[in-house]
Formats: structure tokens, C-alpha cells, sequence
């Protein structure tokens, strides 16, 4: 595992300590997350954060435990931290850090007061909503340690306001139970009950959303440090609330115990593939249907699109093939009309996404290759066949093969965007991208050449699908490359001067990163191309990722912030995606250019954001400040998997 570790002029500043967040997860896709320094900017922070009937149904619980240590003097400091709406930064505990680190992947926080140490560290129990919360006195003492429990009990994407109900707070032994919901337990329990008012998050007063919210101080646990070694810990846990947990200590032991196992499962070849081993961990949930994939930390839920893209680096580059097939068969399990359900974050199963199905083919064929399991080839055939046939004949929101030149087709309903560039403004796409564009195409190519092989594996005659595959693959040739020196993102589009269905089509040729795969992937329609590669290298190509269109564009948006419509304009805009750094390496490495060097600068990343992960996004302009959610499956299994396959 990389270092993770920062002293006081990180934890003690409160840009910088803010600037840097930690994620625990409890294998459900519930959490504990928050910032090296303790201040809550977001209002997904919390110590537990649990998950409903879906990964991206959850509630904040338990949002922190403020302590403050009690001298025989009578002097009373205070080690928590939050802000205010008034401005106030108040208390300010990180002043008195010395330390945080990150080790196996669980926080620890290290304060000194004088010659008194006081550690604290965190873990989750995998498979259970339950957090462990665990202070050590190192040196010093004796000293009493208060920990004040502030909750909630609401949506992790809304707030909860003092002007409502109060929360309902009953006795338990050791503590409370919240809501019904969750239950704390720990020394020496006294209730109190009062609203604190006007918690801020700058983080989403940035995001352009409410920062303000009002929290509730439950109660105090309190117990003695008498002499170095001795802890008081505290539990909270949702779920079966009558079942108690092991103690703290051993919630502790047992979670760094496990991620032990996870990174050496993984077999990683260096500390960094061993970092994003266990940070692919924390995307893999047990579900009511089995295993998923969670697209993102702390809001996303699972996206099939984002599950498909992520499958050989989340499964196959850390030997869990074993849970991605349970995976694989679930999901085709929602085919329908030859699409894969996109079970998106509204709780809603819909099927609007022209790329995840062929991203599922392309997972398939990859996990039969990887792992020689012919039998789920075989079991998955008919349903695999099911999905070119509905593409041959047509299916939702206009996708079909073209009878002219048998390329893949989509779009023609208003207001659609059917690819991984998605994003709307007020409901209107910013990327429609309506016509046949080159990703999607790449992906039919590829797609229809791993199923033409996985059907001769189960000894069936797979000429049809080759005839398709090389109608397909020789449109493609003959008509992506653009005068430009790149391909055309999108042929047969709509012309701008016309709307929507109108006769007049033209290609677009905006360098966007999207035509990588038509070099990447495995059975890719085109042959390496080093002079085209560099072209688009200079272009789009930053140290975090290629970006999502040239800066030379006169749509191109350098910076991803601001409010809902600013961020969701500029998202396919120019904004940086480091998932694509899997597409552009393996693109380079066919066209034998060298990608030793193409990594530093995500290396480097993962001390800087999300912690030990990859972020989402980032700014399309330096210094390219991530963005989005901190940690993101696709980013992190992406970058896995090339700096595996490239050994």
C-alpha cells in the first residue's frame, strides 16, 4: 500500500485538510466518510451511513462524535470540528492534530495536547451497517474523554431541519436507540437532546445545493484514560438492533484483518496496484440480488453501464471472478427487448442507454476469456444472441443496425441521451449525440466478434454473426476516419440547422476521446495508429486523463464547477475522465507507443482527493482539480486494469 500520511500543516489547515477525504464501506453500500481534518463539508459526511433497499437509497445516521478531553485541572479541550452558517469554524480540533494516516485502508487520527496523545480509529463491519469507533490514549494522562453524539436521521442526499419533529431518542442498554433506525452503545451514557443549528457544508454550498442543515446532540458517552493503552469505544449499528455487535476493538482488528486478505487476493505487483485493489473493494456490494457494483462514493448507487465498464478491473484483476459471475447472470436476468436494465439512482428499473448492453457483451467475453468458465458462455448464449437479434431488428428509442452499411444506430426520440455522455440541462440533453456514434459502434464490432466466439466455443455455427461483424467492421473503416486525422465522433447526425428527424445529416468530427476504443478494445475495427494517437494525445490528454473534448472546441468548458447546470454542462465538455486512461493505453500500447511515464500523474492522485481512490472527474484545464464524487468504480478498475495488463 502507498504511504497515506499527513502531519499537521495538512491536518491543521482547513483547506487542505478539507481538501482530502477517507471512505469506509460496510460491503452493503453504506458508509463512514468524512475529511482528514474532521470537518464536515459534505452532506453525505458521516460515521454511519446506511444503505436501504438499494446501494443509493441511504440515510445518514450517526454524523459524528465530537470529543473533548477533560483535565484534573478542570481545563476542558475540545478535539471536534465543525462550520456554521454564521462562518465559524468552531471548535477547531484539527489545530491540535499531529497526525492522520491511512493504514490498510482505515483512518486514524492522532491529537496532542501537551505531553496527552489521544488516537482514534474507525472501522465497519463488512456485510453489516455498523461502525466501530475506537480512542487510545498513547501517552500522558490520566484524562476523561467525552464523545458527544451528534445525529440524524434523513435522506443522504437532503437535510433535516429543527423547524420538524424532533428525533425520537429511546433508552437501550449502553446508550440509545435513533428513530427506530440505529443504535448507539458506549460508557457511562447520558442523554441530552437539543438541536444544533446551522450546520454548514461548504462543499455544497460550491455544488450550487443547500448547504445549511440542523443536527441533534443525542447524548454523551464519557469514560476514563487513565494510563497509556487504555480506550473507550463507541458502536453504532443499524439492522437488527437487538443483535450487539463484537466489541469496537475487535470491529477494528477484524476490518484491517479482511482488507489484508482483499489486497493480497489481488496479488499485486507494487504498493500502487495494491492501494486500488483494495479501493476497487469498496464498489463490490452484496445486494438482495447478489453482488453489484456501486458507480460512486458518497451518492451514486449502481449503473449498469458503470458496472460493465468496471467489471475486468473490479473482478477479474483481483481474482473475485467467483462473485462476478453471480454478477453477470443477474443482470442478464433484466434483458429486455436486447437491452440491459440501468438501474438508476431514482430507484426506477428503466432501459435507456445504447452502450451498457454492449459493455455487458464485452464483460462476458472478457470473463470467459480471462477465466476459461465455458459454462456461463454457454448458460448466457441464448440470452447474448437474444441481444444482437433485437439490435438486427430494432428495439427502444430508435437503436438498430442500419441496413445500409450495418452500423449501430440510436437516438430520433427527443430529449434522449442514450450514451455514457449523458448529461441534461433543464432536461435537455448537452451531448445528444443522435446518429451512429463511434464507441457505440467500436462496441457493436467488438461485441458481435466475441460472441461469434464464444458461440464457436460452445460448438455452433457463428457464421452469421461474422458476416455481421465484418459488414460492420468494414463500414466502420470505410467511413469514421475523418479529413481531420481523427474519426468522426458521430456519423449521420442531425444537422444543427435542423431539429430533431430532420433531412439534413452531417458527421461530426469534434475530437473527443470516445473513438479510442475503436483501437482498444479486443476485437477493435481498426489497426493501431500511432500518428493519429498523438494527435489525439496533444488534444485531450492531461496528467488525470484525457479530457472530454479539445480545448480548441468553442464548446470546450475548462472548469467543472458551479451550480447543477453549470457542472452538468461542462461534464462532457471538456472535463477530464480518468476511466479513459484505460481505453488511451491500451490504444497506445497496439500502436507500440510507450505509456511507462502515462500514470504519474494519477499515482500522485490518489494522496490527493478521495484517498487511496480515483475521483470521478476533473478540471479539462491546470491545475485539474478533481471533481465529483471522490471515489469512482470505473476510474479506479480502469486504471487497475491497465497498469495489470501492461506488466
Amino acid at each position: 500500500m502507498i504511504d497515506l500520511r499527513f502531519g499537521p500543516q495538512v491536518c491543521g489547515d482547513v483547506a487542505a485538510g478539507t481538501a482530502r477525504e477517507w471512505l469506509v464501506t460496510d460491503g452493503l453500500g453504506g458508509y463512514a466518510t468524512g475529511t482528514v481534518g474532521g470537518l464536515r463539508t459534505r452532506r453525505y459526511h458521516g460515521l454511519l451511513v446506511v444503505a436501504g433497499e438499494t446501494p443509493a437509497s441511504r440515510r445518514v445516521g450517526l454524523v459524528s462524535l465530537d470529543a473533548a478531553l477533560l483535565f484534573p485541572s478542570g481545563a476542558r479541550v475540545r478535539l471536534g470540528a465543525h462550520e456554521w452558517a454564521s462562518g465559524d469554524v468552531d471548535p477547531r480540533g484539527f489545530e491540535l492534530l499531529e497526525r492522520f494516516d491511512l493504514t490498510d485502508g482505515l483512518p486514524r487520527w492522532r491529537w496532542r495536547v501537551g505531553d496527552v496523545v489521544v488516537e482514534r480509529e474507525l472501522a465497519m463491519t463488512h456485510g453489516r451497517p455498523c461502525v466501530a469507533v475506537v480512542h487510545r490514549l498513547v501517552s500522558g494522562g490520566p484524562v476523561r474523554l467525552d464523545l458527544a453524539a451528534v445525529c440524524t436521521w434523513r435522506d443522504a442526499h437532503g437535510e433535516r431541519r429543527a423547524d420538524g419533529p424532533d428525533p425520537r431518542v429511546e433508552p437501550a442498554p449502553g446508550g440509545a436507540v435513533i428513530e427506530s433506525a440505529f443504535r448507539l452503545a458506549g460508557p457511562d451514557w447520558t442523554p441530552q437532546g437539543q438541536w444544533w443549528l446551522g450546520a454548514h457544508h461548504r462543499e455544497e454550498a460550491a455544488r450550487g445545493l443547500n448547504p445549511d442543515e440542523d443536527l441533534w446532540y443525542a447524548g454523551r458517552f464519557s469514560g476514563e484514560l487513565a494510563r497509556p493503552g487504555d480506550t473507550v469505544s463507541v458502536l453504532a449499528w443499524a439492522g437488527d438492533l437487538a443483535q450487539e455487535p463484537p466489541p469496537a476493538t475487535e470491529v477494528v482488528a477484524a476490518a484491517r484483518a479482511r482488507n489484508r486478505r482483499v489486497v493480497a487476493a489481488a496479488k499485486p505487483a507494487d504498493p500502487v496496484e495494491a492501494t486500488l485493489a483494495l479501493a476497487a473493494d469498496a464498489f463490490v456490494v452484496d445486494t438482495a440480488t447478489g453482488p453489484d457494483v456501486v458507480a460512486g462514493y458518497p451518492w451514486f448507487g449502481a449503473w449498469s453501464r458503470d458496472t460493465m465498464i468496471s467489471y475486468e478491473g473490479l473482478f477479474l484483476c483481483t481474482n473475485r471472478a467467483d462473485e462476478g459471475r453471480e454478477l453477470l447472470r443477474a443482470y442478464a436476468a433484466t434483458l429486455s427487448e436486447g437491452m440491459l436494465a440501468n438501474t438508476a439512482d431514482t430507484g426506477r428499473v428503466e432501459y435507456n442507454t445504447v452502450d451498457a448492453t454492449l459493455w455487458f457483451l464485452h464483460a462476458v467475453s472478457r470473463h470467459v476469456t480471462v477465466t476459461g468458465d465455458t459454462d456461463l458462455g454457454d448458460e448466457l448464449l441464448p440470452a447474448l444472441h437474444g441481444v444482437v437479434d433485437a439490435h438486427v431488428v430494432g428495439t427502444r428509442f430508435g437503436i438498430a443496425v442500419d441496413p445500409a452499411d450495418g452500423l449501430l444506430t440510436q437516438g430520433g426520440t427527443p430529449g434522449t441521451a442514450l450514451t455514457w455522455m449523458d448529461a441534461r440541462v433543464y432536461g435537455v440533453p448537452v451531448t445528444p449525440r443522435t446518429g451512429k456514434p463511434v464507441e457505440v459502434n467500436a462496441l457493436w464490432v467488438n461485441g458481435l466478434a466475441g460472441l461469434a466466439e464464444l458461440t464457436e466455443l460452445a460448438g455452433r455455427d457463428a457464421g452469421e454473426l461474422w458476416r455481421l461483424h465484418g459488414r460492420a467492421a468494414a463500414a466502420f473503416r470505410a467511413r469514421f476516419p475523418a479529413p481531420t486525422g481523427w474519426l468522426h465522433d458521430v456519423l449521420d447526425a442531425p444537422a444543427p440547422a435542423y431539429p430533431l428527424g430532420g433531412a439534413a445529416q452531417h458527421d461530426d468530427d469534434l475530437l473527443r476521446p470516445n473513438q479510442l476504443l475503436a483501437w482498444s478494445l479486443p476485437n477493435a475495427p481498426l489497426e493501431p495508429d500511432e500518428p493519429t494517437l498523438r494527435r489525439i494525445a496533444a488534444g485531450l490528454l492531461t496528467p488525470l486523463g484525457p479530457r472530454s473534448l479539445s480545448p480548441d472546441s468553442p464548446e470546450f468548458v475548462g472548469r467543472h464547477r458551479g451550480g447543477p447546470a453549470e457542472r452538468d454542462g461542462a461534464y462532457h465538455q471538456g472535463t477530464v475522465w480518468p476511466w479513459l486512461l484505460g481505453p488511451y493505453a491500451d490504444a497506445a500500447r497496439r500502436a507500440k507507443m510507450s505509456v511507462d511515464d502515462l500514470f504519474v500523474g494519477i499515482e500522485a492522485h490518489l494522496t490527493e482527493y478521495g484517498l487511496g481512490s480515483v475521483s470521478e472527474t476533473a478540471d479539462g484545464l491546470a491545475p485539474h482539480g478533481a471533481t465529483g464524487c471522490p471515489f469512482q468504480a470505473w476510474s479506479v478498475a480502469e486504471v487497475l486494469r491497465v497498469r495489470r495488463t501492461g506488466r
